[in-house]
């Protein structure tokens, strides 16, 4: 579709010479369209000065008298279009808008030339790879017709135009449009009677394109600085760090991109802000580190900054343990059930082990045991136990089982024995005594 239209405007202008400025204009207007964007995304600097030369065309727009001709009854003649001709101008800039600006100009054709020369302002609004100005000249208009002598005359020059930056040092001005008015003095070619002939008045109008050469920089760039931070400066282990990087002196109307690293723990960012995870790290003091960068600049388009934080190990306490028997005395060759307890103040996981009896034999696991005094002397049997956490610190706890022996076993019970024998053989009187039990029974008396 963008080349039918260029054929369009190509016809137009085979019709019309005098618009041959302007149709070159469009397609460079059209040509400006298919560069790519990547090429007119330039890094926006200000020039301290900016030259332009190119090519120009102008339509005076006026009437003169006829030479050789009856003043009284004079003919005019219509100025044709100069479609040859060169434009040149110097802008000083004092500011990023605003700069002084010198301009000549000069037309010819078969039929005369006109050259201007003026100063003025000029305002320029610069945007990413386009700029658009306007200006405001006044200066010195030489109209030099052929058969007609030179005539110079003041007058202003209003107009603008487009550049559009392919590169730092250089620009093409895709068109620039003016408007040129004079007024010139021909009395003594005419009568008061043609006032229009006598101080003729041009109403030119004015077509540029051409190249914009960008010398230096307005000021030297402010180099862009970056600043970063971290919130909370100092936490424990495996607490999380944000950090947070802040550009400055960047163009705000390009994305920046961010990388972030840290002398420890695991980085996840996006964008302005990054997260460091500090597990697993060991106490001290670590430093995080963004760069910011302009892609879009060549030089001078990044910036670092660092911010510190410190990790602390958590506090290490070493367990509490106690330990506890039951019974707490027995006999030898019985047992004894023991237990500890144990707790670590930082509530990290623990362990008891280790199991020792100054007598007897204990056996268990973990936190529970059993004391088997079997071949124990009599006396206090201290028993002790360790609590080891998941760091490695410890604690050691004990009680003590009093063994006693066994009481004596009982005296047996008393045995009867026979000490006499004695008979009863009245049977008609069997509680009468004979005299031979009598004597017996005596004799056990004594």
């Amino acid at each position: 579709m963008l080349s039918k239209v260029a054929e369009d405007y190509m016809s137009l202008c085979r019709t019309e010479r005098n618009i041959h400025v302007l149709c070159t204009g469009l397609l460079l207007m059209l040509a400006v369209v298919l560069i790519p964007t990547h090429v007119l995304a330039q890094d926006d600097v200000t020039p301290r000065a900016e030259i332009f030369t190119g090519y120009q065309w102008l339509d005076p727009n006026g009437k003169l008298p006829t030479p050789f001709q009856d003043p009284n009854n004079p003919t005019p003649v219509k100025l044709p279009s100069m479609p040859y001709g060169l434009g040149a101008s110097f802008t000083y800039n004092f500011h990023p808008i605003f700069g002084l600006e010198a301009d000549y100009g000069e037309s010819w054709d078969g039929d005369g030339t006109l050259t201007t020369v003026a100063i003025g302002p000029r305002f320029t609004w610069r945007s990413e790879g386009v700029n658009l100005f306007g200006h405001a000249l006044v200066g010195l208009n030489r109209l030099a017709p052929n058969n007609l002598r030179s005539d110079n005359a003041v007058g202003p020059i209003v107009g603008g135009g487009i550049d559009v930056k392919v590169w730092r040092p250089l620009s093409i001005r895709l068109i620039e449009a003016d408007y040129l008015w004079s007024q010139h003095h021909y009395a003594d070619l005419t009568s008061s009677a043609f006032p229009e002939l006598q101080r003729p008045v041009l109403k030119s109008t004015r077509l540029r394109a051409g190249l914009v050469w960008n010398i230096g920089s307005l000021a030297p760039a402010v180099p862009p600085t970056a600043s970063c931070s971290v919130q909370p400066a100092e936490v424990l282990v495996g607490e999380p760090v944000t950090a947070t990087a802040t550009g400055s002196n960047f163009n705000p109307k390009h994305t920046l991109s961010y990388s972030w690293s840290s002398t420890g723990g695991k980085v996840t960012s996006k964008d302005t802000t990054a997260t460091i995870d500090t597990n697993g790290l060991s106490g001290g003091s670590y430093t995080v580190t963004a760069h910011i960068s302009d892609p879009k600049m060549k030089k001078g388009g990044d910036a670092s900054c660092t911010a510190n934080f410190t990790v602390k190990e958590p506090p290490k306490n070493a367990p509490t343990m106690s330990c506890t028997a039951n019974p707490t005395t027995v006999q030898a060759g019985t047992s004894s059930n023991l237990s500890c307890t144990c707790t670590s103040p930082d509530s990290v996981p623990v362990t008891v082990s280790g199991w020792t009896a100054s007598g007897g034999t204990v056996s268990g696991t973990g936190s529970t045991a059993t004391l088997d005094t079997t071949g124990a002397p009599a006396g206090a049997i201290t028993v002790s136990a360790t609590c080891t956490d998941s760091r490695g610190l410890t604690a050691t706890a004990s009680t003590q089982v009093t063994v006693e022996n066994p009481p004596p076993p009982p005296p047996p019970p008393p045995q009867s024995s026979k000490l006499s024998e004695c008979e009863f053989p009245n049977k008609v009187k069997p509680w009468r005594v004979d005299n031979t039990c009598k004597a017996v029974l005596a004799g056990d008396r004594r």
